[in-house]
């Protein structure tokens, strides 16, 4: 039986990209796209379903390889690489022809893209950590953020386990999709709207704190710009207090809210996290 082209749509998922690997070698096909649901699409496609037993039987093939194979791809899942999920599907294709020598080859055309936009995303995760700024909103500490890549699961543990006796939420403007903790559990959800409450007197009071300490603390004989540009990209200073305009620091009014409403977590996942089995799932 001939090979034939196809252009797939999926769920937007881990395991519904893992689907759609089966759906290809099941099928015989061979998808010249891989799309999330309601993308645009001027060829003719087919809606790939999600199986979670196709997608354990593909994660498990991986296993024949390297254990760290489906943990990788699950990583790259997360990144901002164009057209991530074609770049996976032809690895997958070449680590399947050649076998667990690939992984060794570093420079291959198929693999190097890949370990660059895991970098990426390991370095933007480790920047976030420190750069995340935090505000108190009714006994709830709640953040923002804007990153490149979905970074939310590569910090939920950090954060999870530092403020394990708090409730707190972190905000991802960039894919509208919040991390919420409370409890001892945690999810990510997704929220397509959101705006963040406007802090009381006491919260203002500590925002412009912190910003004096920050602009105390700079020796301005010694101010190097284009250094601090290096250790603190740009890119994050929008999320950051100490590079707020004045309204970030004038308190909400009486006749507003004065605190922000307490998020529960239902369905959530207890904190900290073991990975038991192969479960194929990416992290919420």
């Amino acid at each position: 039986m001939a090979w034939r082209d196809i252009i797939y749509e999926y769920d937007g998922s881990f395991d519904g990209f893992l689907c759609c690997v089966y759906e290809s070698y099941t099928q015989k096909e061979h998808p010249t796209a891989i799309h999330c649901d309601g993308d645009d699409c001027l060829f003719e496609s087919r809606v790939v379903t999600t199986d979670p037993a196709h997608a354990q039987r593909v994660y498990r093939s991986f296993f024949r390889f390297s254990p760290n194979v489906g943990p990788f791809l699950r990583r790259v899942f997360l990144t901002c690489l164009d057209e991530k999920e074609m770049a996976m599907y032809r690895f997958i294709v070449k680590l399947y022809r050649e076998g667990a020598p690939l992984l060794a080859m570093l420079s291959d055309d198929t693999y190097h893209p890949l370990l660059k936009a895991v970098r990426n995303l390991s370095g933007e995760a480790e920047a976030l950590r420190g750069f995340i700024r935090f505000s108190d909103l009714g006994g709830m500490l709640g953040a923002e953020i804007e990153p490149n890549n979905r970074v939310l699961p590569m910090l939920r543990s950090h954060f999870c386990n530092r403020y394990h006796n708090e409730s707190f939420f972190i905000y991802d403007r960039t894919h509208r999709e919040a991390l919420l903790y409370a409890n001892g559990v945690s999810r990510i959800v997704p929220l397509d709207r959101f705006e963040m409450a406007q802090p009381d007197k006491t919260e203002a009071d500590y925002r412009r704190l912190w910003r004096r300490f920050y602009d105390t603390v700079a020796i301005k004989e010694r101010e190097n710009h284009k250094l601090r540009m290096t250790n603190m990209p740009k890119r994050y200073w929008n999320t950051m207090t100490e590079f707020q305009c004045e309204d970030f620091f004038n308190p909400c009014s009486k006749d507003s809210n004065e605190a922000a409403p307490a998020l529960s977590v239902p369905d959530g996942r207890s904190v900290p996290e073991k990975q038991t089995g192969f479960s194929p799932s990416a992290p919420e």
